[in-house]
């Protein structure tokens, strides 16, 4: 019987051990998205416990102890840090088969050698071990990076940001990069007038332009767009629900954005007219400055509404959402291919029904100016397990050049995220590790094969993003 998360762990044959542990594992991480605080990694200030390094903010962890049967309390509300600590514990026993039980014991194991399974009989002993360990130097946010062997991470942060936090970093003698990823999410968000009015002031305030008609918000826009390329960005991320793409003049958005400011709430033609002009504009400044530009597409979100009054956004009542994006994702690539403005895109589906499409898709705008130019981005949120990451390294492997992936990222707010890409490294070599052993591959290519592993787990990123 094989051990469970054990050195081998997920690692089938012998080839795929070996291309683990000789090419995989030893190398840096770099984490092109995630949701990491700015601020924390600039005051790289102690956490007080485990539950706030570990559960806060972590609604994969919250969704799976309600649907075990815990009160609120323990999740989200004013329980202590040991009640919550305990009530998860008591839930990682039924989470068998979910990857939440792989990343919580990789996680252990790998930030604070624990190598025991989790459970009510021994949480309290694991609580007290991770908190005395948490009081230590070398378990402050920076010193977690730096554990995991992270070289570069780009963080979201909002066109109204001010970056001083990024700014007292790059200032620091801290050695792992620490980038902004421009997201202008908000800016597109016309759903609701009052919301996007009190945006609207922001951003006005943070660029120095009063914003009072259309032409003033994409220079308020392009103000920060540039101010954001003078702090180290050069990496956009645009999340949307459905992919909009409905034909619209700059003169048509004026008249949309007019009106939103007046207060009027939009038709769903008009909505979608505004998105698919600014997002345009937006994907244009992209190109001008030769960013690459991530694009997250599909969720339903806040779908539980009476939580969404009680905790707001981002608690863990997002779905996948069933939109047919791939006929206007293709409109809005070719409106800006045709304009020679497509710059580097990578492009995230939450529903896994759209993987063979997208990874076709993809193909119809390689221009042979870069390797990989458009990326198929990796299994994404509900889908960053070892089903998800398999079926969407299959379609692009059937579809495109698996070679020229660039590969994982966490997508987290914790800093105990990094494990995710040993997650990903070691399904990879397996995949891989499998095939040669299968004949799928000729032993005759075992170089080549390592030199894929070391390009997908990191050459690739380093190259396709310049760091």
């Amino acid at each position: 019987m094989r051990q469970f998360n054990d050195d081998n762990f997920l690692l089938g044959t012998a080839t795929a051990r070996d291309l683990y542990h000789e090419v995989a594992e030893p190398l840096p991480i770099i984490d092109y998205h995630c949701h990491l605080s700015p601020r924390e990694i600039a005051e790289d200030r102690p956490f007080a416990s485990i539950t706030q390094l570990w559960l806060g903010g972590d609604h994969y962890k919250w969704r799976a102890m309600r649907a075990n049967g815990v009160d609120e309390r323990y999740i989200t509300a004013d329980a202590s840090d040991w009640e919550k600590f305990e009530q998860w514990a008591a839930t990682v026993p039924y989470t068998l088969r979910n990857p939440l039980y792989h990343w919580t014991h990789l996680e252990l194991k790998t930030a604070f050698g624990i190598d025991k399974v989790l459970n009510p009989g021994n949480a309290r002993e694991i609580y007290d071990t991770c908190n005395d360990l948490l009081a230590q130097p070398g378990y402050t946010p920076r010193a977690l990076m730096v554990r995991y062997g992270v070289e570069v991470v780009c963080t979201t942060d909002d066109p109204v940001d001010t970056l001083e936090h990024h700014k007292a970093i790059a200032a620091s003698d801290f050695d792992v990069k620490v980038l902004p990823a421009w997201r202008p999410d908000k800016a597109v968000a016309v759903e609701d007038p009052v919301q996007y009015r009190e945006y609207v002031e922001r951003l006005g305030e943070a660029s120095g332009i009063a914003v009072g008609n259309y032409t003033q918000l994409l220079d308020a826009l392009r103000r920060r767009h540039d101010y954001f390329a003078q702090c180290g960005c050069s990496v956009a991320d645009h999340g949307v629900t459905y992919f909009p793409y409905a034909p619209c003049t700059d003169g048509e958005a004026a008249a949309i954005f007019d009106k939103v400011m007046a207060g009027q709430a939009l038709g769903h033609d008009d909505i979608l007219k505004f998105k698919t002009a600014t997002l345009l504009h937006l994907a244009r400044m992209n190109a001008e400055k030769g960013w690459v530009q991530q694009v997250h597409y599909g969720p339903m979100r806040n779908v539980n509404s009476k939580m969404m009054r009680l905790l707001g956004p981002d608690t863990g009542f997002d779905s996948i959402g069933d939109y047919r994006s791939i006929e206007p994702l293709a409109r809005f690539l070719d409106t800006l291919n045709s304009e020679d403005r497509l710059t580097k895109t990578i492009l995230y589906n939450l529903n896994p029904c759209d993987n063979t499409a997208l990874a076709a898709l993809i193909g119809d705008f390689q221009d042979g100016s870069v390797p990989g130019k458009m990326q198929m981005g990796s299994g994404w949120w509900f889908n960053d397990q070892i089903d998800g990451m398999r079926k969407q390294i299959e379609a692009l492997s059937n579809q495109g050049l698996l070679s020229r992936f660039v590969g994982m990222l966490t997508d987290s707010r914790s800093f105990l995220s990094y494990p995710r890409h040993e997650y990903f490294r070691r399904t990879l070599c397996d995949i891989l590790g499998s095939d040669v052993e299968r004949g799928l591959i000729p032993e005759c290519e075992l170089q080549r094969v390592a030199d894929m592993v070391a390009d997908i787990s990191y050459n690739n990123a380093k190259q396709y993003f310049n760091f």
